[in-house]
C-alpha cells in the first residue's frame, strides 16, 4: 500500500506517510477480513482502553479474589476523570460501565460454574460479590437463569468477550 510502518505494538501502528481516506478504507476492509477493525478516533481509542481493563480485571487477574473499585481503576490507568469515561463509554457503547462490568463478571462466573471446582459461596466471594444471593439475583437478571439452572443446563454457552 506504498505505506512504512514506523512503530508497531498491541493494537497500535504508526505509519507513514498519513493514509489518505481511500486507504483507511482499504485498511479497514483489509483487518476485518482478518476479524480486526481499525480504531482511528481517539474516543474510540479511549473506550477500547476502557474495555480492555475491565476486561483484563475480570477475566486475566492473579488476585485470587476480586475485589476492586472499577472506577478508581479505570480512573488510574487512564489518567482521566471517571465521570467523562463513564459519558463517553455510555455514549458511544449505548450502555453504562457498571452494566458492561457486570456482563464481565457474569461472564466470569458462567465459566467458574462450567469448571466445577468452586461451589457458589466460593465464586461469590472469588467475583468480589457480598453474598451468593446478590450473585445469584443479578445472574438470574443478566441471563434469566439461576446459577443451578445454568449449570444444569446441558450446551450452556458463554459469550465470547468481544460480544458481551
Amino acid at each position: 500500500m506504498d505505506l512504512q510502518v514506523a512503530e508497531i505494538s498491541l493494537g497500535t501502528a504508526v505509519v507513514s506517510p498519513d493514509p489518505s481516506e481511500s486507504k483507511l478504507s482499504e485498511i479497514a476492509s483489509s483487518l476485518n477480513i482478518l476479524g480486526f477493525e481499525l480504531i482511528e478516533k481517539d474516543k474510540d481509542k479511549l473506550i477500547e482502553r476502557m474495555r480492555n481493563v475491565i476486561i483484563e480485571l475480570i477475566h486475566h487477574s492473579e488476585s485470587p479474589e476480586l475485589h476492586v473499585n472499577f472506577s478508581q481503576a479505570l480512573t488510574e490507568q487512564l489518567h482521566k476523570d471517571y465521570s467523562y469515561l463513564s459519558r463517553l463509554f455510555s455514549d458511544s457503547e449505548g450502555i453504562t460501565v457498571e452494566k458492561f462490568i457486570i456482563q464481565q463478571k457474569i461472564e466470569k462466573v458462567k465459566e467458574l460454574l462450567q469448571y466445577g471446582e468452586l461451589n457458589l459461596n466460593e465464586i461469590a466471594w472469588k467475583m468480589g460479590y457480598s453474598s451468593n444471593s446478590h450473585l445469584s439475583n443479578q445472574f438470574k437478571t443478566v441471563t434469566g437463569q439461576s446459577p443451578r439452572e445454568f449449570k444444569a443446563t446441558e450446551g450452556n454457552k458463554r459469550k465470547p468477550l468481544d460480544k458481551v
